[in-house]
């Protein structure tokens, strides 16, 4: 392992629930609940679990796009120090805006439409005071370069561009500052399936040539199986699995993360129909009201009367392995790249 860059530690993001002519608050949404998790430089950690699981969440809390309710996120800044990007100040955490960027999901909705592809990466050099008039013109041009897009089109409009090139703009606006840290909120997951290969072969061409770590969120785990070094599994604001990739794809220790690997498509056609489809039953637990033990159980087929009432905590099983259940060491779960072989 490389060093840490990032270290969570108990992360909450709690929403309120108001209701009432006067808005009381009747109770919260635990959207992200006690997460804690590493980040190595130079590596890239996968983030997957169903829509609503909190991942985006857990993201947008991390750069301070929402404050965290507790917990700590531990930065290991450039000079050598640590911060606690979860207990500063709004106005101290943009000083670390420059190192920790986001990759939004939809680029339709993450561009301003009234504003040229040059104002668009250019504003954050302009708003820290790094560039300006030939200078920054030049500094978009080398960027749009980089990304696969010509400089010349630096001076139209968002709404010119197919959506891949629009999230391409995205990357090189991402890339302006020359962070250490890249969040891609489901970076490809609005794009064709052609265009997805090309924009994640980018994204790791970008992270040699810039020496980038990324956490990379997705729910497509055919696409983190690509890209990422560990993967991390979430489940209603939970962390349930976090471990190397050959791993956690070869033998999961969960069972939603073995769920979630059956879902996963087979390449090869004489395959297709092998194997058993991992289909939960019920729906997602409601993050504002979970079940009480562990918050998988209503939907697990192993589950025992006390994974009703405990609940069990993330702990280690292994070298660089970690487990929220309560069965792990007996049960013997199904990966993919075992049926693959």
């Amino acid at each position: 392992m490389s060093e840490k860059l990032l270290e969570v530690s108990g992360l909450k993001k709690h929403f309120p629930i108001q209701r009432g002519f006067l808005r009381r608050i009747v109770g919260y949404v635990k959207a992200v609940d006690d997460v804690s998790f590493d980040v190595y430089s130079g590596e890239t950690l996968g983030l997957v679990g169903e829509s609503g699981c909190g991942k985006t969440t857990l993201g947008r809390s991390l750069i301070r796009i929402y404050d965290p309710t507790a917990g700590q996120a531990r930065y290991h800044t450039r000079a050598g120090g640590v911060v606690d990007l979860a207990a500063v100040s709004r106005a101290e955490v943009r000083k670390y805006h420059s190192d920790i960027r986001m990759i939004f999901q939809d680029p339709s909705s993450s561009l301003n439409p009234r504003m040229t592809v040059l104002e668009i990466v250019g504003e954050p050099l302009i708003n820290h005071r790094l560039a300006a008039g030939d200078e920054l013109k030049d500094r978009v041009a080398d960027l749009l370069r980089r990304v696969g897009l010509r400089p010349e089109y630096m001076q139209r409009y968002p709404h010119a561009f197919s959506g891949g090139e629009r999230q391409r703009i995205g990357i090189a606006r991402a890339l302006a500052l020359n962070p250490r840290l890249v969040i891609c909120d489901e970076a490809v997951s609005a794009l064709d399936v052609s265009v997805q290969a090309q924009t994640l072969n980018l994204l790791m061409d970008l992270r040699e040539a810039f020496g980038l770590t990324y956490i990379f969120v997705a729910h497509d785990l055919s696409v983190v199986e690509h890209i990422s070094d560990r993967v991390a599994v979430m489940y209603v604001g939970l962390m349930v699995e976090q471990a190397p990739k050959a791993l956690l794809y070869s033998a999961p220790l969960h069972p939603y993360t073995e769920a979630l690997l059956s879902a996963v498509p087979r390449p090869d056609p004489t395959q297709r129909g092998q194997g058993r489809r991992i289909r939960l039953l019920g729906e997602v637990a409601d993050p504002a009201h979970p079940p009480s033990g562990c918050y998988f159980h209503p939907r697990c087929s192993y589950c025992l009367d006390r994974c009703r009432v405990e609940r069990p905590p993330l702990r280690e099983v292994g070298a660089g392995r970690s487990v929220a259940c309560h069965r792990a060491e007996e049960l013997s779960l199904r990966g993919v790249l075992a049926e693959r072989a």
